[in-house]
C-alpha cells in the first residue's frame, strides 16, 4: 500500500487517539504515504473515519508471519485457497470502512478474488486474523470482529501476545478462547488445519 501521492488536496484535520477528523473514502485512503518524515504509518478506513496507526512491533510481526506460514503450507500449497498478510480489505461502501487484515484466508468457493479500483481486496475472506497490538483492547478487536462477521467472513481470530491465547469468533456462537498447547478448531475453508496455539507464538 506503499504511496507517495500529493495529498496537499486532502483536508486533513488530526484528533486525538490517531483519528482524523473527515469522512475518507477508499480512494482517499488509497492516495495516502505511508512514509512520513516522523517514521512510517500505517491507515484504516471505519466508517469513512480514517484511523492512523505506528508500525507493528517485533513480536507481533513474528506471530503474524508464523500464522500466514501455517495458513500458507496447510491451506494454500494444498490447494485449498490463497493466504494473505497485512492485506486491506474493502468490508463496506458508502461510507467505506476498509480494514488491515493481518492475516486473512480465502477459500476456493470465493474464488477468484475481487480487486477493488483501489487496489484492495473486495472478496470478503473466510478467516480473518487479527494480532493485538499494544494500543489495541479485546473490546475494540471483539468489535472489529463483529464487523468482519457482518460482512461474511466465517471465522475470526483475536491472537493476544500477553496472555498467549487466540480468541475465536463466529457467527451465532459464543467466542472461545484456547492457550497453551491446545489445538486452534480447523475454520471452514481448511478443515484439516493443525495447530495448537503454543505453535503460533514459539
Amino acid at each position: 500500500m506503499m504511496s507517495t501521492a500529493d495529498t496537499t488536496s486532502l483536508p486533513i484535520a488530526t484528533s486525538s487517539f490517531g483519528i482524523v477528523d473527515r469522512v475518507f473514502t477508499a480512494a482517499d485512503l488509497a492516495a495516502l504515504p505511508e512514509d512520513l518524515p516522523s517514521g512510517r504509518v500505517y491507515y484504516e478506513l471505519e466508517m469513512g473515519k480514517l484511523a492512523i496507526m505506528s508500525p507493528p512491533g517485533e513480536s507481533h510481526g513474528y506471530v503474524q508471519s508464523n500464522i500466514g506460514f501455517f495458513l500458507k503450507l496447510q491451506g494454500q500449497h494444498q490447494g485449498l485457497g490463497r493466504a494473505y498478510t497485512e492485506t486491506g480489505i474493502v468490508i463496506s461502501r458508502n461510507p467505506d470502512t476498509v480494514y488491515s487484515a493481518d492475516v486473512a484466508f480465502i477459500g476456493n468457493d470465493r474464488l477468484p478474488v475481487r480487486r477493488s479500483k483501489e487496489g484492495y481486496l473486495e472478496t470478503i475472506p473466510e478467516l480473518v486474523v487479527e494480532v493485538r497490538s499494544k494500543n489495541n483492547s479485546i473490546a475494540e478487536l471483539s468489535r472489529k470482529a463483529r464487523t468482519y462477521l457482518a460482512a461474511g467472513v466465517l471465522t475470526v481470530w483475536i491472537v493476544d501476545e500477553t496472555s498467549r491465547t487466540i480468541t475465536i469468533e463466529e457467527p451465532d456462537a459464543a467466542p472461545k478462547v484456547v492457550g497453551g498447547d491446545e489445538p486452534i478448531p480447523p475454520p471452514a475453508a481448511i478443515p484439516e488445519l493443525e495447530l495448537t496455539v503454543a505453535r503460533v507464538f514459539d
